[in-house]
């Protein structure tokens, strides 16, 4: 592959651009904001790096635990996968807007392929106002002393969403310290029922203006009973009126029952995301 002019580490003095990039497009850009809006641009302050493209950044993309092309056409993301190909892959995924995270792959795939999963259609939802159904009361968020009734919830999800049980492989420590860091930080949600997760979510992403839900899961003997749609509700209303952010998340396009589900809550779809699980 040719090496391409454009694709630079990002620094302190493009911090004017990289916002507004981030603000050009705020619900899809909510991970990576969320990040520079905490910790700033430096690599080791950021977790990972901000790579540009363009001298006006026509091309933007995020390099860490995950890869997420932001912006850009085929001449920025032939470049960052350039500089991604030149290192070694540390990152599990690639996630972002559709248009650029399939272009990325496929300018990868030859050398990092094949993939555990490409989930090309995935609705990126949000909601301003508040919810259109009832919050559920009992939506809470989860204390730190209850991280070891939530934490079998979390995993559960996990693992049937990306396939893989993130406790296995001398990860348990890891993601446990993952879900009580979430939790230290009043962004995990549950309703218990006899000390039992029946429904769970998280703010997986907080930026200045948007929140980002993940990890909806209900358990298997309360599906379609309901929960769902009235514990994604309980936490939108706590972004939107508690926050004062507008919430969001993205959901697989094959899954109707969640898009039914949100699209009762008030979600509507604002853009498309892509997922390439590795």
């Amino acid at each position: 592959m040719l090496k391409l002019a454009g694709a630079r580490l990002l620094e302190e003095r493009d911090a004017v651009l990289v916002r507004s990039v981030l603000d050009s497009a705020p619900v899809a850009a909510c991970m990576v904001a969320a990040r520079v809006e905490e910790a700033g641009i430096h690599p080791l302050r950021l977790g990972g790096e901000l790579w540009g493209y363009g001298g006006k950044l026509t091309g933007m993309c995020f390099s860490g635990a995950n890869l997420i092309p932001l912006r850009g056409g085929p001449a920025a993301m032939r470049a960052f996968a350039d500089r991604a190909l030149r290192r070694r892959r540390v990152c599990s995924s690639l996630v972002g807007p559709a248009e650029q995270v399939l272009a990325l792959w496929n300018e990868v795939a030859a050398q990092w392929g094949p993939a555990r999963e490409v989930r090309a259609d995935q609705p990126l939802m949000a909601l301003s106002e508040p919810p259109r159904v009832a919050p559920d009361p009992l939506v809470r968020p989860v204390r730190p002393d209850e991280l070891d009734r939530y934490l079998p919830a979390a995993i559960a999800m996990f693992t049937e969403e990306v396939g893989v049980d993130p406790s296995s492989d001398g990860g348990a420590a890891s993601y446990r310290a993952r879900v009580a860091d979430l939790i230290a930080g009043g962004r995990a949600f549950a309703r218990f029922e006899g000390g039992e997760v029946v429904f769970k979510a998280e703010i997986g992403a907080l930026s200045r203006t948007v929140g980002q839900i993940q990890g909806v899961w209900v358990h298997p003997d309360r599906r379609s009973t309901g929960l769902g749609t009235a514990g994604t509700a309980a936490v939108a209303d706590r972004l939107v009126r508690g926050l004062g952010r507008t919430a969001s998340l993205y959901v697989n396009g094959y899954n109707t029952a969640a898009r039914v589900a949100y699209q009762k809550v008030g979600f509507r779809q604002v853009g498309s995301f892509g997922t390439v699980l590795l």
